[in-house]
């Protein structure tokens, strides 16, 4: 259970225990509409309070309509603890088989203390999409762009249980509804494991943790409203991680997401975390 111990040192611990390291994760997910996504990140201390994220992803799934969706996902972080205010900055970039690209430049003040984190996020997301408009040019790519602002917290409830909160809204310079674009609509998928879904208006989700002694179980809701349709989603999510040897652990997830558009589909994901100090 080191990497969740290593989580919690980045949001709770003192200078006496946040000592540098790194904690690497792979990733691997599936789901029953045929999708499959892949991941990896790293987390390195650079100092006792300051932290180097990096993270990637690829996914990809069959398209409702004919065809296939293949997406990939970099982002790059920093975060800083001034103790007890720290800032993170972060920029993200996604692509959706050349036909959606995306930007994402992602800021977060936030408190930390003892037994709570409490964070305003910030984000700004830059989009281009070649087909965005029937009478769009061929070849033409269309820009727009969309301002989040969200809240999250954290709180150690028990020594073995904590509570997560988390919830952000997104302002879109341009219409995006179905029946005004939609190209956009042609190329939504039946799986959330395509980035292309993260064009939505809201997102909000709560989790609760149970430590049972070396082992993790936690339980996640999300719920989330798509900007294009207007399709709410719902997701749970159960997840156990447990030592896989002294420096490793290995995190077995279960799910339903239920959507408006697309029904119920089930996932499942193995992540495997590696650590040093």
């Amino acid at each position: 259970m080191r990497w969740f111990k290593f989580t919690s040192l980045l949001l709770f611990a003192g200078p006496a225990c946040a000592l540098e390291g790194y904690v690497v994760g792979l990733g691997l997910e599936g789901d029953s509409a045929d999708g499959i996504a892949g991941s990896f990140s790293l987390d390195l201390g650079l100092t006792e309070k300051t932290w180097l994220s990096v993270a990637a992803a690829k996914s990809s799934l069959d398209l409702p309509r004919g065809g296939s969706l293949d997406s990939r996902f970099g982002q790059l972080g920093i975060d800083h603890w001034f103790e007890p205010l720290g800032v993170s900055l972060g920029i993200a970039y996604w692509d959706a088989s050349d036909i959606l690209n995306s930007t994402d430049y992602l800021g977060e003040v936030y408190w930390r203390g003892d037994n709570a984190r409490v964070a305003l996020d910030i984000e700004y997301r830059d989009f281009s999409f070649d087909v965005f408009r029937r009478d769009a040019l061929a070849g033409q790519d269309v820009e727009f762009h969309a301002d989040g602002i969200g809240l999250s917290a954290r709180f150690s409830l028990t020594q073995s249980i904590d509570l997560n909160l988390a919830g952000i809204d997104y302002n879109y310079n341009v219409n995006l509804g179905r029946a005004a674009n939609q190209p956009i609509t042609d190329f939504q998928s039946v799986s959330r494991l395509s980035l292309i879904n993260s064009l939505v208006d809201f997102r909000a989700n709560v989790g609760l943790g149970f430590d049972i002694g070396k082992q993790r179980w936690s339980l996640d809701y999300a719920s989330w409203l798509g900007e294009v349709d207007g399709s709410r989603t719902t997701s749970t999510t159960l997840r156990f991680l447990t030592p896989m040897g002294q420096k490793s652990d290995v995190e077995f997830g279960i799910g339903v997401d239920d959507s408006d558009i697309f029904g119920s589909i089930s996932f499942f994901s193995v992540h495997l975390f590696f650590y040093g100090d």
